[in-house]
């Protein structure tokens, strides 16, 4: 009896682990947890930690939460202009709603992965056909990848998924016609520096007129105000001359200081004989004569 008990305990024991086993999962941060009830969805657990189901009736399937990165494979597109470019893109996604992505592609990364890739390339075929070649080359960046991204999303959202971000990691061009396009985008570029620099020379051609315009303008007043400074000292010196001289004998001294003056700048060139008229000024000056 003993022994029929205690196999019994252990038999109940491992049917007990075994509904333990098939009642009990755990979630991780990095996923959904899908419950579902024959084929059909009732729980989805998002939050991290032990839960409970009910044991062989309900099942558990997982479905990734955090970011996904699939690497597209190189495809051709054509620009507005008809021109042929090579685009290689990657495209970073997420399931944002697990029901709708198990319902519509039953859980599947691969099927996710088909639909994204699809999606990002219908949007960057789209757009690259809407611009020329040029412009596409200008506006590489966040401006056509956040293009790109936008287009995408509005053929996934179907498939409870979210592309985060969709990009051009290269867009090249064939090698058939790589050259021919450098050398015309380096034709365009001159074109258009030349033409910055001979606005520039005219802009500072203009300035120079005008800088000599006033230059000459302000010359001329300047000299016109200094001829009649010139013309007023003249006057003032003349009223002076004439108020210091107004006198008979103030003349006579004016001219005895002139003759003075004469003689001793005649004296200084080092010949130290002067000729003079029995009649001139010095003469009488030396004779004592001529000063009244």
């Amino acid at each position: 009896m003993v022994k029929r008990l205690k196999a019994l305990i252990a038999i109940i024991l491992v049917f007990c682990l075994f509904i333990a086993g098939n009642s009990l999962y755990t979630v991780t941060n990095d996923k959904y947890a899908v419950v579902r009830q024959f084929g059909k969805i009732v729980d989805i657990k998002d939050s991290a930690g032990l839960q409970v189901k009910i044991p062989f009736v309900q099942e558990v399937t997982y479905v990734p939460k955090n970011i996904q990165l699939y690497d597209i494979a190189p495809s051709d597109v054509i620009t507005r202009d008809k021109k042929s470019m090579i685009a290689d893109d990657y495209v970073m996604w997420k399931v944002v709603n697990p029901t709708k992505f198990v319902q519509t592609l039953n859980g599947s990364i691969t099927g996710a992965q088909d639909r994204v890739s699809v999606a990002s390339y219908n949007a960057t075929k789209n757009i690259i056909s809407s611009m020329s070649q040029d412009g596409i080359i200008e506006a590489r960046g966040e401006k056509l990848t956040n293009m790109i991204t936008e287009g995408a999303n509005s053929d996934i959202g179907n498939y409870g998924i979210s592309i985060n971000k969709a990009v051009i990691k290269v867009l090249d061009l064939p090698d058939d016609n790589k050259e021919a396009v450098y050398d015309r985008m380096i034709s365009e570029r001159q074109n258009i520096a030349a033409k910055y620099k001979a606005e520039g020379d005219s802009d500072a051609q203009k300035i120079r007129n005008e800088t000599d315009k006033e230059v000459a303008i302000k010359k001329a007043e300047a000299n016109k105000q200094a001829e009649v400074l010139r013309a007023e000292g003249e006057a003032e010196y003349m009223k002076t001359l004439q108020d210091a001289y107004n006198t008979p004998d103030k003349a006579a001294f004016y001219n005895f200081t002139r003759s003075l003056d004469a003689l001793e700048n005649s004296l200084k060139s080092g010949d130290k004989t002067i000729i003079l008229d029995k009649d001139s000024p010095l003469v009488q000056i030396l004779y004592g004569h001529g000063l009244y």
